[in-house]
Parts: structure tokens; sequence; C-alpha cells
């Protein structure tokens, strides 16, 4: 069953999130995802298997330029997430399309995510979804 998330599901959404963004702690996340749903621009969705939450998608607007689109806003994955034990069961699909239905709702006309270049099962899943790759980028940063 899949929930729109809403403020109070932050820590939920938190819990699921710390297992694919480790590099941050459960209170930012939670911080993070209460600010975030407490506008427009963006939305969560909750996959529950007999009551108990076991992935997520977050999807929000982008209006500035995103690599291989034309138009303006984009609807654009920012994270999708189904514990392990719960994947190859379409789950993820279907969290996808909330987030697809939810752009569409938005007036976008097109949809758009990204992934680190190391990281294959997220090339997989996002090809077999019928994402098609625009770009590959590597970006630098220095102290100065």
């Amino acid at each position: 069953m899949i929930k729109q998330a809403e403020q109070t599901d932050a820590l939920t959404l938190a819990k699921l999130a710390i297992q694919m963004w480790d590099d941050t702690t459960l209170s930012e996340l939670e911080s993070g995802f209460v600010e975030m749903l407490s506008g427009e621009n963006a939305a969560c969705f909750i996959w529950y298997e007999e009551d108990e939450p076991i992935g997520f998608a977050q999807c929000q607007l982008r209006h500035d330029y995103v690599e291989g689109t034309e138009t303006s806003p984009v609807g654009y994955l920012e994270g999708i997430f189904i514990q392990e034990e719960f994947r190859h069961r379409g789950f993820a699909r279907m969290l996808l399309q909330e987030c697809e239905k939810w752009a569409k709702g938005k007036h976008c006309s097109e949809f758009a995510s990204d992934c680190e270049l190391d990281n294959m099962n997220s090339l997989k899943f996002h090809l077999a979804m019928g994402f098609e790759e625009a770009n590959r980028v590597i970006c630098f940063r220095k102290n100065i």
C-alpha cells in the first residue's frame, strides 16, 4: 500500500532514508523531511507492507535547468529506496509511478533523475523504469 507522506511521517521517512543516505544523521534527515513536506514543491510516498514501512520515494519540482530536459518545471526523483528483502517485487516501480503522477499534477511534462557514476544498481533501475541516459558528469572542487 502506498501513502503520500505528511509532516508527521518525517521520522518514518528518515529511518528509511538513513539506510540509503548514511552520510547524515537521523535527526538531520527528519528535520529535512519536515521542512520539505511543509511546501508544495516536493512530495514523498511510503510503501507499507502489512502496516510496516519498507520503502519510500522522494520527488520534487526543479525549476533550474535539468540535464537533458527542455521544459520547466521538471519532476525530479530525488531518492528511492526499498529494503533489500522486499526488492524485485515491483514496489519501487509503483512508488516511481506515484511520483510521476504527482509531477503531472504539477503540470510537468518531463521527469528526471540522477545517480552516481559507480552506482550500477541505480543505473539498472533507472534504465528498467524507462529513463534514458542524458549525460555523464564528473564534478570537481578544491579549497581556495
